[in-house]
């Protein structure tokens, strides 16, 4: 009996611009000005002046996040480099891994 497996099919590039362009408007409103005023990096904790924070999807666009405020948070543009378009789970482990290493 084989088996069938469903590959998980990246959005198109259309969709992408459409939820980049609903990030870009976020990122003008008074929502996003309220959760960068604290200077706060959701990743590493660390404050950050608030020219240097970035927006970040919990969720990346090209693994099926949206532009969404449950799904947008401030982080600071070392952590947004080294996540990527990492899962949750995928840069908590990540984070994990770089503790280990360094006890």
């Amino acid at each position: 009996m084989s088996r069938e497996f469903f590959d998980f099919d990246a959005p198109d590039e259309s969709e992408i611009r459409r939820e980049r362009a609903k990030a870009r408007d976020l990122r003008k409103s008074r929502w996003w000005q309220q959760r960068t005023a604290p200077g706060k990096c959701h990743f590493c904790g660390r404050k950050v002046p608030f020219k240097e924070l970035t927006m970040d999807h919990l969720l990346p666009l090209g693994r099926g996040g949206r532009s969404t405020k449950d799904n947008l948070v401030p982080c600071c543009k070392s952590c947004n480099n080294k996540k990527k378009s990492m899962l949750p789970l995928e840069w908590e482990e990540y984070i994990e891994n770089l503790k280990s290493e360094t006890e």
